[in-house]
């Protein structure tokens, strides 16, 4: 009969977190175990906090580590330590509330984990005001037959394009076999208008690399070669993992901010818990000067103005 590891206690600042079954492997490529994904997060603690903080967050939890079932998780259960900050939602389809994981310190991220989570999904938007999102995201996202010499190619798009309208892109890994930008907006638009500046944004890109991007709303009408930017990712409460955020695969696998210049050389299967926090040690988090950098939005909106002028409206799919 197997028997579960003792459970160990963690102390982080003035926290204690209690991590049960901390020798249960999680990531099975190298034998990596919870507490582990803990240690990782730890090493990182500056930088997930800061992807992650007053964002209303969705866990993705992996109970038997990920070679298990995963589990989708936007309420914060009954029983969490009172310290741990949240943010109450609502989700007008099902006219539904949840009160949401908000991290403000390292202790909620291991407390998440704890929880078996391995993948933290934030919104764009911060509690103070949920509905006004003050993070733009685009999500480079290769069709099953994309091979990542185009994904780096598009990038270059995407860094040119941003230049030409005087924006600061925070580039990233993620985790998978794509691509995130972020940029910093002020919170002075809805989802439907970030949505709209991120679809003009993304037709740009695709007028400058037709035969790499695409923008078309259904699967069924890209090529499987090409690249899609995900404009729709800036729809209210769609989430991606944030910088820093562990992926669940067995690898272990790391959304991991990068420099530009990095672009061309990086793969993306080199940033794991097992080498991202030397990296980290090394250089510090990446996008520690995100916030410093906002954009406003008007000259994409006035593009998306254009657009809908000359025929094309809002794509298939707008909320």
């Amino acid at each position: 009969m197997a028997t579960s590891s003792p459970a160990v206690e963690i102390e982080i600042d003035d926290r204690v977190v209690r991590v049960s079954n901390p020798d249960r492997v999680y990531f099975p490529a190298r034998g990596e175990t919870k507490l582990d994904l803990v240690e990782y997060y730890l090493a990182v603690s500056d930088g997930i906090v800061r992807a992650l903080f007053e964002r209303p967050c969705m866990l993705h939890r992996f109970p038997e580590g990920v070679s298990g079932e995963k589990v989708h998780q936007k309420r914060v259960p009954r029983g969490a330590p009172p310290w741990l900050e949240t943010v109450r939602l609502h989700f007008p389809r099902y006219d539904r509330y949840a009160d949401e994981l908000c991290v403000t310190e390292p202790a909620a991220v291991v407390w998440a984990v704890q929880m078996s989570t391995v993948e933290f999904h934030p919104w764009n938007s911060r509690r103070a005001d949920t509905e006004s999102p003050d993070e733009w995201r685009i999500d480079l996202d290769p069709g099953p037959e994309c091979d990542y010499a185009r994904v780096r190619r598009v990038a270059h798009v995407v860094h040119e394009v941003l230049d030409d309208l005087g924006a600061t892109g925070w580039p990233k890994t993620s985790g998978g076999s794509g691509l995130h930008v972020y940029v910093r907006i002020p919170p002075a638009h809805g989802f439907a208008d970030v949505r709209r500046a991120a679809l003009a944004f993304a037709r740009e890109v695709e007028r400058r690399a037709p035969e790499d991007v695409t923008t078309a709303w259904w699967r069924k009408d890209r090529d499987p070669h090409s690249l899609f930017v995900d404009y729709n990712q800036n729809a209210r409460d769609h989430t991606i993992a944030a910088a820093y955020s562990v992926r669940g695969n067995p690898e272990g696998t790391v959304s991991t901010p990068v420099r530009w210049d990095e672009i061309d050389d990086a793969e993306p299967g080199d940033f794991t818990i097992a080498t991202v926090p030397a990296r980290f040690a090394e250089i510090g988090d990446l996008h520690a000067g995100i916030d410093d950098t906002v954009f406003d939005l008007a000259p994409l909106l006035a593009w998306a103005e254009r657009d809908e002028r000359e025929g094309d409206g809002p794509a298939v799919g707008s909320r």
